[in-house]
């Protein structure tokens, strides 16, 4: 039997309840060890609730705790900042989306984690949705011929006082807008599905909320495979979230996977057939939540990798693709030109 990976979650917003949860799934390969969080009363109160130590400061967790995994749920400006003292410390990190606000950010992360030969996971867990498995599936297998089109929509809410919850909210510093924050996940499809971007284009405006970041955006994208797409997103859907879907036009196959959240598959037509095409009506599934159902499967790599039995799936190179994107964008809305890919390294 190998000995159980202590964990420390840093940050107990609203995303460390999935990671909670995903935890609690996996107690005989996890052990969540401490929490921390500067409201002190909430993290006594969770501390109590799982059994575990609580800090109201990273350094001192760093220091006094035995955790081996430091699970970043902190506002992502936090994130490079706080990899960075945890790779000095020696610990794995595992950080929610995007790693970071910044380009430099994100590869000063792979860097110290390299460099303090510990392992650097970038959460992705919508990667691991059984709708999203079966597209990806059909992509490897070249079901679609050559791609032609690719559409993703994000329509979705978040009213003012959502905003207003915390002062980091709305920031560039500190989270970024509908695209970097609501959408990266959907931005990440972009080059896991489809391939290498070669150029972006975007706009974004900021609506109707009171916030310094974009509220809507719009990004058309061609692709190294010459494959064209766009992307819109905008938090000021009425009078709830509609929709999270992504749509692939291709010469031999056509799939839209929709719903609130890719959830459900909507279009799935090929030129050939595949045993895949059997397993369209369980694939989708009912949910309320943006954030589906895919942190457990997530963890489960984390858990091979850190015991020596798998690669990490989505690794900090990993991050870098879609963060690269989402950087490239904001670059392109911001000066009113066309950004071609790789970045500058």
């Amino acid at each position: 039997m190998k000995n159980k990976i202590k964990c420390a979650i840093i940050g107990c917003g609203r995303i460390a309840l999935k990671h909670f949860e995903a935890i609690n799934q996996h107690q005989d390969s996890l052990q969540l060890a401490a929490v921390c969080d500067t409201n002190a009363e909430l993290v006594k109160q969770i501390a109590t609730d799982h059994n575990c130590s609580a800090y109201d400061s990273l350094s001192d967790l760093l220091r006094q705790s035995s955790a081996e995994l430091i699970i970043l749920c902190t506002p992502s400006g936090l994130h490079a900042n706080q990899t960075s003292l945890c790779a000095a410390a020696g610990k794995h990190v595992m950080t929610e989306k995007p790693m970071a606000t910044r380009w430099q950010d994100g590869l000063k992360m792979v860097k110290d984690c390299d460099d303090a030969g510990v392992e650097l996971f970038v959460v992705k867990q919508n990667r691991r949705n059984t709708t999203l498995q079966l597209l990806k599936n059909a992509i490897e297998k070249k079901r679609f011929g050559k791609i032609y089109m690719v559409q993703v929509n994000v329509f979705w809410t978040r009213p003012q006082d959502y905003y207003d919850q915390a002062k980091w909210r709305g920031t560039w510093e500190f989270d970024g807008g509908a695209l970097m924050n609501q959408a990266s996940h959907y931005i990440d499809l972009l080059d896991w599905l489809i391939g290498p971007v070669k150029s972006v284009q975007s706009m974004i405006g900021t609506l109707a909320r009171d916030i310094e970041v974009e509220d809507t955006a719009v990004m058309n994208i061609k692709w190294r495979s010459g494959a064209l797409g766009s992307v819109s997103v905008t938090m000021l859907t009425y009078p709830k979230n509609m929709e999270g879907s992504i749509t692939i036009l291709g010469e031999k196959g056509t799939v839209k996977v929709g719903g609130v959240a890719v959830n459900e598959i909507e279009h799935w037509e090929f030129e050939d057939s595949d045993p895949d095409d059997q397993k369209i009506q369980e694939a989708s599934y009912e949910t309320t939540s943006v954030y589906g159902f895919g942190h457990p499967l997530y963890y489960k790599n984390v858990i091979d990798t850190l015991n020596g039995d798998a690669l990490a799936e989505t690794d900090g190179r990993e991050g870098l693709r879609s963060l690269e994107l989402l950087i490239a964008s904001y670059l392109s809305a911001r000066d009113g030109e066309k950004i071609s890919l790789p970045l500058e390294y």
